[in-house]
């Protein structure tokens, strides 16, 4: 929407791609991980930026630095496997980090695929795993369908629907679908918005743009602040349809507690998420051809729906990431400049400097 980057300009400057991934590549190999994890979580922050999905972006990159230093986010070591049953597989991640673990399931999947048709791994006690959406073309390129879901079993701040009291997270529930052309990349939550944009929000002392939360009393409010005095977030739909964000919250619980293993039950704390991932090849079923046919004739049908007053055009989830991620090869990308004064103290620690803005 135009007025939606006309606030990202205004609050925002360019930077190089390749430059900025070089800088926090050596921050957080100065911070003790291992190349490959690395490469894989820098990937995972910047790439949600590109997208525009600026609250899993860089902004959470110090953040992690401090899980590393506490100890919340384990370096060493691999996964455990629990059960492997081909088709079906589960581990537990030890604490480490998200962006690795998710990678690793997606090469344990795309190993066996073609053979199995669906492959589904479940990871239990990862770290945060960031954007979802960010993983999802790494499959889509190859012409599967991949659903992806997380939950942090250690967290509350979503209520149950007609409730007051934090049960869930946003348990994020994202889906990659490919198609003759570009692929349909959705990643949705099954709250309002999300607990790390709430934070957000009350630190700056803003407040959202409608009433997306309950106060302790269950009244809705505008105010992010209730979520740090026993407020609770309300599930998409709200007061008036919350039962659908709800009930999706009770599909990803099970999908990422229920199946994982280890869950709410168990009493966990720290920062720490549960995944589920399930890569699936149309070939197995009506074939990859007809697939492809069927959801590019779907895609273009939704591109040509006349658009209602106030819309340029009618998109399907992933166009506007697509186009962010372009804009941000060809001319940088967006970052605040709260990220990066949130960056500086680490990167000024390695004798080095944040590259100038574009």
């Amino acid at each position: 929407m135009p007025s939606e980057r006309k606030h990202q300009q205004a609050g925002s400057s360019r930077y190089d791609v390749e430059a900025v991934r070089a800088l926090i590549l050596k921050v957080y190999l100065a911070a003790g991980m291992r190349q490959d994890m690395a490469t894989e979580v820098t990937d995972c922050l910047l790439t949600a930026d590109m997208m525009g999905h600026s609250t899993h972006g860089l902004v959470i990159a110090p953040w992690y630095l401090d899980e590393i230093r506490a100890g919340g986010m384990n370096l060493e070591g691999e996964f455990q496997g629990v059960s492997d049953r081909g088709a079906c597989v589960a581990w537990n991640g030890r604490r480490l980090p998200g962006a690795w673990l998710v990678n690793r399931a997606i090469d344990c999947a795309l190993e066996r695929v073609a053979q199995f048709g669906v492959v589904t791994v479940t990871i239990a006690e990862g770290h945060h795993t960031g954007a979802l959406a960010t993983y999802l073309p790494r499959l889509t390129d190859k012409e599967l369908m991949v659903i992806l879901a997380c939950s942090g079993p250690a967290s509350q701040g979503v209520a149950p629907f007609g409730g007051t009291e934090g049960i869930f997270t946003p348990n994020p529930l994202s889906a990659g679908i490919p198609t003759r052309e570009d692929p349909i990349l959705l990643d949705i939550s099954c709250s309002i918005t999300t607990i790390k944009r709430s934070g957000q929000l009350a630190q700056a002392g803003r407040r959202y743009p409608g009433e997306w939360a309950l106060d302790a009393q269950g009244r809705p409010t505008d105010d992010p602040q209730v979520l740090s005095v026993g407020g609770s977030l309300m599930p998409v739909g709200g007061l008036d349809h919350g039962h659908k964000g709800y009930a999706m919250a009770l599909l990803v619980e099970a999908m990422t507690q229920g199946l994982c293993g280890v869950g709410r039950k168990d009493n966990l704390s720290g920062i720490v998420m549960n995944t589920f991932l399930q890569v699936i090849d149309p070939a197995a079923f009506g074939s990859s051809a007809n697939f492809l046919d069927e959801m590019t004739w779907l895609t273009n049908a939704c591109h040509a729906n006349p658009p209602r007053p106030g819309v340029d055009a009618v998109r399907v989830p992933g166009d506007r990431a697509r186009l962010r991620m372009q804009e941000a090869r060809d001319t940088g990308v967006y970052l605040d400049a709260a990220i990066v004064e949130g960056l500086m103290p680490h990167v000024a620690a390695l004798g080095e400097q944040f590259p100038l803005s574009l």
